[in-house]
């Protein structure tokens, strides 16, 4: 029974395709490419960590918005109750979801993507974020408990930190954040580690050197 739920995706493959009824309408994640896209996961709606999640997500959607990122929610409610509790959330806390939440009751993305841990729950996501490129590439995925919501910043700084990795060819050190110095990818052979001390960056050894950008 548990190996049904064993399915996982793979950092720097595909992600897996899926077609879902969401608050927004039927999505396909195929249909996204050209964008990136975050996908997360709760366990249910109506739950208070859950709640405190979407608003924090709101809040961030239009920056999200202008780095080309499509967010995207779910969990193995029906679409109308992901719209009962939008509305709540609207009415109660004052705040709009402008992000589609994936209707899952089949569980059909759920196993594709690893989201059942039957040591937390059988019946519910635990808390995911997968990240995926806009070539359809999955580029992290990040796992947390039913019990502890996500620290946003870090989600926002991750997709900062893949992008300018994409765009110049870059590593990011431990605790980057954007304006920070970046890692120059190690030598890949004797010749590129002899000239890597004379190249101009601050190095500390041949194998750690950093550089602007």
């Amino acid at each position: 029974m548990c190996g049904e739920f064993n399915a996982m995706p793979i950092i720097g493959e595909p992600a897996p395709d899926f077609q879902a009824l969401t608050t927004q309408g039927m999505v396909k994640l195929s249909d996204f490419k050209g964008k990136w896209v975050v996908i997360f996961s709760h366990p249910a709606d109506f739950t208070p960590v859950c709640t405190t999640e979407f608003i924090a997500f709101s809040q961030v959607a239009d920056e999200l918005a202008k780095m080309n990122v499509q967010l995207m929610g779910l969990s193995i409610d029906s679409v109308h109750s992901h719209l009962a509790w939008v509305r709540n959330v609207k009415e109660k806390m004052g705040v709009e979801i402008p992000f589609p939440i994936i209707a899952d009751l089949d569980m059909n993305v759920a196993k594709k993507y690893g989201m059942i841990h039957p040591g937390q729950s059988s019946t519910a996501t635990i808390r995911t974020v997968f990240f995926i490129d806009d070539k359809g590439i999955m580029r992290a995925m990040i796992y947390y408990p039913l019990s502890n919501g996500r620290y946003i910043p870090e989600i926002i700084r991750l997709i900062k930190a893949l992008q300018t990795t994409d765009k110049h060819g870059v590593a990011t050190p431990a605790n980057w954040q954007p304006g920070d110095k970046v890692v120059v990818p190690a030598p890949k052979d004797q010749k590129e580690m002899n000239t890597r001390l004379s190249e101009g960056y601050e190095c500390k050894d041949w194998y750690l050197c950093f550089k602007q950008i």
